[in-house]
């Protein structure tokens, strides 16, 4: 009869611990993004993140060293995610659709919000800085779309109109998120599409950011 050799045992074993480990890891990063989407930092407790993921609490602190390390790591996750989904060389022409296409995605019942992560404080230094940069960042790509750079003669007045885009998309978030106010908690990628055309053409368009 085959045996297995004590090397090939363990070898197995310290491969089910790694896989173990990372489910485990990415079940708490899953439920302290939906915590921390939801309730906010200061709302969200350790315990309530541990349960939700259906794991000791004391992992918290094994994988991510604290609260303020976990909500750093959902932060990294989410930028992650959003740089993904939006090319930092989108067109004017192609921004309302993907602008469109990230709104669908949210909304009650929907998966754990990036956006709302972007907009929560933990008052630690280091995740608060990721979230200032990262919010810069996509507001400096719609700048970009209409034509900013650095030495544009209208730079500053490109750069505010991408900023009062983005803080829109904010809120269409929050309210999608928060408030089930119809039609728009409901309103799908298409149904989105339109009005933000409006909204690019309104502020983004270079014959009417003159």
């Amino acid at each position: 009869m085959a045996t297995s050799s004590p090397h090939t045992s363990t070898t197995g074993e310290a491969g089910q611990r790694r896989r173990d480990a990372a489910g485990t890891r990415q079940l708490l990063l899953d439920a302290a993004r939906r915590r921390f989407a939801t309730d906010g930092y200061t709302g969200t407790t350790v315990r309530d993140i541990a349960d939700e993921a259906g794991v000791n609490v004391a992992l918290i602190s094994r994988y991510f060293t604290s609260k303020e390390g976990l909500f750093e790591a959902c932060l990294v996750g989410a930028v992650d995610e959003l740089s993904h989904a939006v090319d930092p060389d989108v067109t004017l022409d192609r921004l309302p659709e993907t602008i469109a296409t990230q709104l669908a995605g949210t909304g009650r019942g929907g998966k754990p919000n990036q956006f709302l992560l972007l907009l929560r404080s933990s008052g630690d230094e280091q995740a608060d800085r990721i979230r200032r940069n990262t919010v810069h960042s996509f507001a400096e790509r719609l700048a970009r779309a209409a034509g900013w750079h650095p030495g544009h003669p209208d730079a500053d007045r490109l750069m505010l109109r991408a900023q009062i885009a983005l803080a829109t998309g904010f809120g269409i978030v929050l309210l999608r998120v928060s408030t089930g106010l119809e039609p728009l908690s409901s309103a799908g990628r298409d149904d989105l599409v339109g009005p933000m055309q409006d909204l690019v053409d309104g502020l983004l368009r270079e014959r009417d950011a003159r």
